[in-house]
């Protein structure tokens, strides 16, 4: 029997890998039919390449266009520098130390706390240009295959900014993944956007349109939770870092938690407001192992250790929850706002 879901594809820069394990599971299963997708920064990346490559090569097209993007995002020119971090431990947390540590990464996180990146004048280019002007937009805007929300943050306003059909464009895809501390901000017409995380990450009340599934399955790649006060200051930097781009994520369960309420005591019509079951695909022991310094350089090593950890939760969520898909979240949001 097939299962609709659609997917709220969180951003973390370099450890949206994990994104493109989860998704890469999904594709093999038949049963599961992605209707909806709404995606920031790493996750826009990940929803446009796995929508244009389904409608040009079904499953598979979506599967091999995914393995294109975290192909290119990993050979970026100018994280190349990391190339020397991949064989320092076996694991992504012992890369992701080291990497944190080491004096490239330092100079280069000084330099953006002091340079604006509007100082390169003319010289200036955002790396993921290339990579996000090589989408086949005719399929991403196409009213065929899955659904799917763009989201940024408008400079001027502080709003949230959804693109969707004809709107998603290569200054979409780079609005939504723009840091306003290492990129220039995305005018699109006549509006500067920064990335989408400050206000939707992902946002999920696009996903509540009428003709989509009530199944929400978030890929949450920023951690909810860490254990322990972080007193360094890195470590202080980081849960900021986690903290700012999940409080959107939360304030939207908090909402839909509250409407299922009102659903279930019968305090609203029936059919005036929508009932959304939510999933959710994390591993945060693994991402709580990782730091800021890999989201900005992606290192090979780290990038297929997340990309095979997203696999692995995705089937661990499919074995123990497949059942509640239409039938009831596998997420307690009470207990979580307790």
């Amino acid at each position: 029997m097939t299962k609709k879901v659609n997917l709220a594809l969180q951003g973390g820069g370099a450890h949206g890998a994990f994104t493109w394990g989860v998704l890469d599971r999904l594709l093999e299963d038949d049963e599961i039919e992605i209707a909806g997708m709404s995606g920031t920064s790493a996750g826009a990346l990940n929803g446009a390449a796995l929508k244009a490559g389904m409608l040009t090569g079904g499953r598979e097209g979506a599967r091999e266009n995914l393995d294109w993007l975290w192909g290119r995002i990993g050979s970026l020119g100018e994280m190349r520098l990391a190339g020397w971090m991949a064989g320092i431990g076996p694991s992504a947390g012992a890369i992701s130390q080291a990497l944190e540590y080491s004096m490239p990464f330092n100079m280069a996180d000084a330099a953006r706390r002091v340079f604006s990146p509007y100082l390169s004048g003319p010289f200036y280019r955002n790396p993921l240009e290339d990579i996000a002007s090589r989408f086949k937009y005719d399929a991403i805007c196409a009213d065929e295959g899955p659904a799917f929300f763009v989201c940024a943050t408008n400079v001027e306003t502080g709003k949230v900014k959804i693109f969707s059909g004809e709107e998603i464009t290569t200054k979409a895809i780079l609005a939504s993944s723009c840091l306003p501390t290492v990129f220039q901000a995305v005018e699109i017409d006549g509006n500067a956007y920064w990335d989408g995380g400050y206000t939707g990450n992902p946002a999920l009340f696009p996903l509540f349109e009428k003709d989509l599934p009530g199944d929400i399955i978030v890929v949450n790649i920023n951690p909810l939770e860490r254990p322990g006060i972080p007193k360094e200051p890195r470590d202080i930097a980081n849960r900021i870092n986690e903290i700012s781009f999940n409080s959107s994520l939360l304030r939207e369960l908090r909402a839909i938690n509250f409407v299922q309420r009102l659903i279930t005591k019968g305090s609203v019509g029936e059919g005036a407001m929508k009932r959304v079951l939510v999933h959710m695909i994390a591993d945060d022991a693994l991402m709580a192992e990782l730091s800021v310094a890999s989201k900005t350089i992606p290192v090979p090593g780290i990038i297929f250790e997340l990309r095979d950890a997203g696999r692995s939760a995705a089937d661990d969520f499919l074995t123990r929850h497949r059942d509640k898909i239409g039938v009831a979240s596998s997420v307690d949001l009470a207990e979580m706002y307790e």
